[in-house]
């Protein structure tokens, strides 16, 4: 037995260590922070302009209370708290010069956040090319176009047919 309890004060010495060493991380370690949350983004961040965005933001612990968002691409938005975020929406004007325009946060803490919006402005056809998009073929149409295809074909068979009959008479 005097193994056995040598191997005992071993293990209870090991452990009383490490122990020791866990109560003194666990003390004086401060945790860690992964920085300050205060951000800003537009989605999407490439627009055409005309069309609706949504913006969303942190700032930092503040996001309880409402932040100021402004570009030059759309204004002035106020984002209100949902969800543990900030968000918002906001038409870009149709008339907006296409361009990179800076979107700046301002939390009521006083952090800010600056992200950037880019405005497209592509034109769109407002219609097809005009290829004639069905407009000869008018209801009804496709019956008659195969009755009159009918009665061409039963003509030809009918002139064939008589036509390669041969005369009996009295020859010359």
């Amino acid at each position: 037995m005097p193994v056995l309890t040598a191997f005992q004060r071993a293990l209870t010495r090991a452990l009383t260590v490490l122990g020791l060493v866990g109560a003194f991380v666990l003390t004086t370690v401060a945790p860690a922070w992964a920085g300050e949350n205060t951000f800003v983004e537009v989605v999407p961040n490439s627009a055409q302009a005309g069309t609706r965005v949504s913006i969303r933001a942190g700032c930092d612990n503040a996001n309880n209370r409402q932040a100021d968002v402004h570009s030059d691409a759309f204004g002035r938005v106020m984002l209100r708290p949902d969800n543990g975020f900030l968000t918002g929406q906001v038409t870009i004007p149709g008339s907006k010069e296409p361009g990179d325009y800076p979107v700046d946060l301002r939390c009521d803490n006083g952090k800010t956040a600056t992200t950037t919006l880019t405005v497209l402005n592509m034109e769109q056809p407002s219609k097809g090319p005009a290829t004639g998009g069905g407009g000869t073929a008018a209801s009804g149409t496709g019956s008659m176009l195969m009755i009159g295809g009918l009665a061409v074909v039963a003509l030809a068979v009918g002139f064939g047919f008589f036509g390669n009959r041969r005369r009996t008479g009295s020859g010359s």
